[in-house]
């Protein structure tokens, strides 16, 4: 069944989890979608896991744009969220621009940014425009120099109490839905027990109406870093080392390529080239 963003929030509403990981290429996001996966968020994450970037600062619209039509075309019925990089919604003006760009040339189907009150007239102004936004509070990347570094928010009663507030704001403004990431599990359980609206949760804990991880950490293939909250479900970076390894020992020993691999033509023919 195709995932909309009026799904999502019904699966809030009768209690069934969403599951969403992210994708920035066709293969990958053909994958996902083929194993029942709701949702495929298009991350600014690329920057650090596609593009070597040591944060997610450096990423461009139009890279943004150029990885998320690759995912779009290998999507049949997941629903394509894509992230709105730095500084492309520093004002409403350029945030329904450049949310614009995104559907119509990426063809995403929802958009999401990070930031809570500070955001909410960039979110309603987008949603006015017939653009789905989802949300994200919490540890917001794009703030990583604030912040001081990959830190979980909401620790002391007065962050715990401006997140919540955050969340009631977006919610008002518009959002489907909230990606809530590294914040206390208590916490995201209080903001998912108040929004009508489904929370989705990046160290956040299973209170929350369903669970987004970066697909490279939770199969081992981006080992510069790993959360705490990241699961591993297979060593895939592991198998793909061994495999170009195996790769390189049989070229250079002249195993590979077999007969097997190889084209064939008539001998007669060959002889008459000499």
């Amino acid at each position: 069944m195709k995932n909309t963003t009026a799904s999502f929030v019904e699966m809030k509403r009768t209690g069934e989890r969403i599951s969403m990981l992210t994708a920035y290429d066709y293969s990958t996001a053909r994958l996902i979608d083929e194993s029942n996966i709701n949702g495929i968020l298009v991350g600014d994450s690329l920057g650090m896991v596609c593009l070597g970037y040591e944060n997610t600062l450096s990423v461009t619209m139009e890279d943004m744009i150029h990885h998320t039509r690759a995912v779009a075309r290998g999507v049949k019925n997941a629903l394509v969220v894509s992230d709105m990089p730095f500084m492309s919604y520093t004002n409403i003006d350029d945030a329904v621009k450049n949310a614009g760009r995104l559907i119509k040339e990426g063809f995403a189907g929802a958009v999401k940014l990070e930031g809570g009150a500070k955001v909410k007239n960039q979110v309603r102004a987008i949603v006015d425009a017939q653009i789905p936004v989802m949300g994200h509070i919490g540890l917001t990347p794009q703030s990583i120099n604030v912040f001081g570094g990959f830190k979980v928010q909401g620790k002391s009663e007065e962050a715990a109490r401006s997140i919540i507030e955050d969340a009631k704001l977006l919610q008002e403004a518009g959002a489907f839905a909230i990606v809530l990431e590294c914040i206390p599990s208590d916490l995201a359980k209080i903001i998912s027990n108040e929004l009508y609206i489904p929370t989705i949760g990046i160290g956040a804990g299973p209170g929350c109406d369903g669970q987004i991880l970066v697909y490279q950490d939770m199969i081992s293939m981006f080992s510069s870093f790993k959360p705490k909250f990241v699961k591993e479900y297979a060593n895939v970076g592991s198998i793909m080392r061994e495999s170009f390894m195996s790769y390189d020992k049989e070229v250079k020993n002249g195993v590979f390529p077999g007969e097997k691999h190889c084209f064939k033509i008539e001998e007669s023919i060959i002889n008459k080239l000499y």
